[in-house]
């Protein structure tokens, strides 16, 4: 394989990764501007930091290269030149609200004179009223916003690099995210794809860009084999933007013949497919029960192109029988999280029971906080790879959420 960008499928061996490690943003902010941010609590930074190197280091451990985004962006910006570096620096601000004025020239000033490494730690981490000797004139700023202390917001969901794009066969989506606090996030990865040495003029396919109104975020997209992709209907992902990408992937020359839409509940503890389903192994995949309605039932449906090029909908609502259908399978191994109790099952998807990494078929790396979850994987003949999770899962995402595949090997 010789493309950057190669994932088609959800277990082959996993040989290159994109993480982000938590730096000062998942702490620079306080209680009141939580659900902004999208957290539910403030996660103490030495022991998150400590806890992601150790997840960094068991991928090391199995023969996966690790990258860092934020490595890769300023390796990026300094690769492009000046002229990308001022490019995305004034698309950075006019995202953060700064499209023109004074604030947007002192804002630009004030990070064009750092190291292209230090501007982008900056801009992941957030800038500060009190960084800056300036004083607004404007009466937005002046009258309502005077105690909002950031110009422009940190971006703690950074470590969750699953999210603003999703590596697809030989090429990847780069996301239009759900929530403004987030969808700053996508142009790091499109000033990669474009400009990085590794990335750029290398035939990647951007099956869709981040120029959309409607939404998609990558935890909602799992990659089941060459020939199908699942994604979730879910709060962060909409069925306009799947009907979208699976256009694009039929007729832009990509493999995949079959998209299965999956409608999960739309809340905040099911934010993604992949916080309550992921493939872990050819026939096995975990689930929270609490996605399946009466009799195990659940809404999806299969999407496929007619030779009229029109998108054909098949409904079903039995999940197994989609996916034995659609992977051609005589059975499949549903592993409920929490071993099926209803209680340890809601606890520890909270937790991300369900948010497994596979990184090789039957190999998965998981939080060890989740041990009743972690007990029933192995029962069911998992390798299981625990890593340490008191102070990530603060953030709502587990193993998964923190990786971006860029290159598995094919199964």
């Amino acid at each position: 394989m010789t493309s950057p960008i190669h994932v088609t499928s959800e277990i082959g061996k996993l040989n290159v990764v994109m993480l982000k490690r938590p730096g000062v943003e998942v702490e620079n902010f306080t209680p009141e501007m939580m659900p902004r941010l999208l957290f539910d609590d403030i996660p103490y930074l030495p022991i998150a930091q400590k806890e992601h190197d150790n997840f960094a280091d068991t991928l090391r451990d199995n023969e996966v290269e690790v990258l860092y985004l934020e490595k890769l962006a300023a390796e990026a910006l300094d690769a492009g030149g000046p002229e990308v570096k001022a490019t995305f620096l004034n698309q950075m601000l006019t995202e953060s609200g700064y499209a023109a004025g004074v604030l947007h020239g002192v804002l630009k000033d004030y990070l064009s004179s750092m190291s292209t490494q230090d501007m982008v730690v900056k801009i992941m981490g957030g800038v500060r009223k009190n960084e800056l000797d300036f004083i607004p004139r404007d009466l937005v700023s002046a009258a309502e916003e005077q105690d909002y202390p950031f110009f422009m917001d940190p971006m703690p969901n950074l470590y969750f690099t699953r999210d603003p794009a999703a590596s697809i066969g030989d090429g990847l989506s780069i996301n239009h995210m759900t929530f403004p606090a987030r969808q700053r996030e996508s142009l790091f990865m499109e000033t990669i794809i474009e400009h990085h040495p590794r990335f750029a003029n290398q035939g990647l396919n951007v099956w869709r860009d981040r120029h959309h109104t409607t939404r998609i975020e990558g935890g909602d997209e799992l990659v089941l084999s060459p020939q199908v992709l699942a994604i979730g209907v879910s709060e962060r992902t909409s069925a306009n933007a799947i009907e979208d990408i699976a256009q694009n992937l039929f007729t832009k020359g990509s493999t995949f013949e079959k998209v299965i839409a999956i409608k999960i509940p739309h809340n905040h503890a099911m934010m993604h497919l992949d916080t309550v389903f992921t493939m872990i192994n050819h026939d096995q995949f975990t689930v929270h029960p609490g996605i399946l309605g009466e009799g195990g039932y659940i809404d999806t449906w299969t999407i496929t192109q007619g030779n009229d090029g029109e998108l054909h909908l098949q409904h079903d609502t039995d999940l197994k029988q989609v996916l034995k259908n659609a992977l051609n399978l005589d059975d499949l191994d549903l592993i409920p999280t929490g071993g099926g109790d209803p209680l340890i099952a809601d606890r520890e998807q909270w937790n991300d029971g369900s948010n497994t990494l596979a990184i090789a078929p039957g190999v998965v790396v998981t939080y060890n906080r989740n041990y009743v979850s972690n007990r029933v994987l192995r029962e069911h003949g998992l390798k299981v790879l625990e890593v340490l999770s008191s102070e990530l899962s603060r953030g709502r995402g587990g193993p998964r959420c923190m990786s971006m595949p860029l290159v598995r090997e094919d199964i």
